[in-house]
């Protein structure tokens, strides 16, 4: 018998969206829909009985939403399926609270086959899909409505002063490469650094490291650190 692979549950309210995208993740040998949902109530229940690795959760539907949704997912269980969140746009305000309650990245609904498919293979494996430059990019545009948070407050505080620089290269969207490369670290030693900030910091995945980043006000809107 063949390992079942990647399950993946589908959660928009326009049946044609998801027809596609069931055609897609089926025709492949490594993945398969294990269950479809028109809105965020149905899908808590099909994920609540239902084993599954990576929920597509449209971000704007009617009743429960697709940020309430994985918020109450992950609260039900932290440890559970990865969530992307597929929306129309990438400036979305949704899109991002949907970041904040702890989705993995989000996909537009025009993406290519190959790209979702992608987006779904690297979620499963514990990483982000999106990158941080363009969750960078996402944040400056609705950094208003940030909290003005202190770096020197709370775990950030808990954090060294090579882990802070670490994470501000995080958020300035650079590679583990590019990051070794600007603070003269080798490339293992910036990953040891990355692993403990999630660890400290509690986060899944290096784009919640570049939202913590901003709200923290370890970095400001334009990228820049605080004074002082």
């Amino acid at each position: 018998m063949s390992a079942p692979g990647i399950r993946v549950v589908l959660v928009d309210d326009q049946a044609m969206i998801r027809t596609g995208l069931a055609m897609i993740v089926d025709a492949q040998d490594d993945m398969r829909v294990v269950g479809e949902a028109s809105d965020g109530f149905r899908a808590l229940d099909i994920v609540g009985r239902t084993p599954c690795d990576v929920v597509l959760m449209d971000v704007r539907m009617p009743g429960l939403d697709g940020v309430a949704a994985t918020r109450e997912l992950l609260r039900r269980s932290p440890d559970g399926p990865r969530v992307l969140v597929l929306t129309t746009f990438d400036l979305d305000e949704h899109a991002f609270a949907a970041l904040r309650a702890g989705a993995s990245g989000f996909l537009l609904k025009d993406a290519r086959a190959e790209d979702v498919l992608a987006a779904i293979r690297t979620v499963a494996a514990g990483d982000a899909v999106i990158a941080p430059s363009t969750t960078r990019r996402l944040l400056e545009h609705v950094a208003a409505d940030l909290p003005s948070g202190l770096a020197g407050d709370g775990p950030i505080a808990a954090l060294t002063e090579r882990e802070r620089a670490v994470m501000v290269e995080i958020a300035h969207g650079a590679t583990n490469a590019e990051i070794a490369a600007r603070l003269h670290l080798a490339e293992p030693t910036v990953k040891t650094h990355v692993g403990r900030i999630l660890a400290k910091l509690g986060l899944r995945d290096r784009v919640h490291v570049v939202i913590r980043a901003y709200e923290s006000g370890l970095v400001r809107r334009g990228g820049q650190r605080p004074p002082g």
